[in-house]
């Protein structure tokens, strides 16, 4: 059996936004899934080697990424690497994905299905506007989903790199948008009811508060030393708001979190929202009971599942 390889260009073909956020619900309510931890290897350099297995009955993936943080200045891509796709049954090799690409899009579909569950204005017809603090890849990305997702029109981008920025600005009108860069972010945090922040997170980039009706999804930290949120913000939503992360592989990598000095692992979680858990209606009916309003905080560390996801997205499309 020949693999098929699939280009960058054709695996995001094969993972739509609205089909790829309806299998990552759908994985969540799976019980036949798997995920064991991943493996994270340090290189030397300061960079990262990922193996990330994960399965259901159907299908099998170990998805094989290196995180190598000085990679721009080579201009070079910050992740790389490949997702094997498995017939369980047969144990044959399905299909090769690009790796950079399935990150990409899994991450800011799994920030999407968040919003549309937790945002205090997903009922809205186009909300917005959208903060993206983060130019790169995740910031890309979460811009197109947010866009297709939920329909937001106007968005005001940061970045370090200016360059960056102004790229993005011109991806988002070629999308129809209102698009327009922003030079400090923590100005005009108050200002947007949406956030992504898709940084390096190699140090604190924000310093000041959501507005209280915001939806915040955090994603340049992944690993317990990253972090792109201060401290103080973060002690700051515990107590005013609501804090959910993306799986309970978060309660050792929230570097924004842990770094803050916050239990983790008495945090819902997105199956928790999914699948209305005990932990996630308590949590509620205690919003509910106290009349409670404060700005929603997404953590998302990553996860296997949601590569999985892909993969299984992935198997759908080919089979048309």
């Amino acid at each position: 059996m020949i693999t098929q390889l699939l280009s960058p260009t054709q695996t995001a073909a094969a993972l739509p936004y609205e089909r790829l956020v309806s299998e990552i619900e759908s994985l969540l309510k799976d019980r036949t899934v798997q995920v064991p931890p991943r493996n994270v290897h340090t290189l030397h350099g300061g960079g990262s080697l990922f193996v990330m297995p994960a399965a259901d009955s159907r299908v099998a993936i170990t998805k094989l990424i290196s995180f190598i943080p000085s990679n721009p200045g080579r201009g070079l891509p910050t992740i790389q690497g490949d997702v094997v796709v498995f017939d369980v049954a047969t144990g044959q090799r399905l299909f090769l994905l690009d790796g950079p690409t399935v990150t990409a899009r899994r991450t800011a579909a799994v920030s999407l299905l968040a919003a549309q569950k937790l945002s205090p204005h997903r009922n809205e017809k186009n909300p917005g506007p959208l903060l993206i603090v983060g130019a790169g890849v995740q910031g890309r990305a979460h811009l197109e989903a947010f866009h297709e997702g939920l329909g937001v029109q106007e968005v005001g981008i940061s970045s370090r790199s200016l360059a960056s920025a102004q790229a993005l600005v011109l991806r988002a009108h070629s999308l129809g948008m209102r698009a327009y860069c922003v030079n400090d972010p923590n100005a005009v945090l108050g200002e947007f009811p949406l956030v992504v922040s898709a940084t390096p997170a190699q140090s604190v980039v924000l310093t000041a508060h959501p507005r209280a009706d915001a939806f915040v999804a955090a994603v340049g930290a992944f690993t317990p030393r990253m972090l792109e949120w201060s401290a103080e913000v973060c002690q700051h939503l515990s107590k005013i708001g609501t804090l959910v992360v993306d799986t309970r592989d978060a309660d050792q990598e929230a570097g924004d979190l842990l770094q803050a000095g916050l239990a983790v692992n008495a945090l819902p979680n997105l199956a928790d929202v999914v699948q209305n858990s005990p932990l996630w209606s308590g949590q509620q009916r205690r919003r509910d009971a106290n009349k409670f309003d404060g700005p929603v905080f997404f953590k998302s560390c990553g996860w296997a599942g949601w590569d999985l996801a892909a993969a299984r997205c992935v198997v759908g499309h080919l089979a048309r």
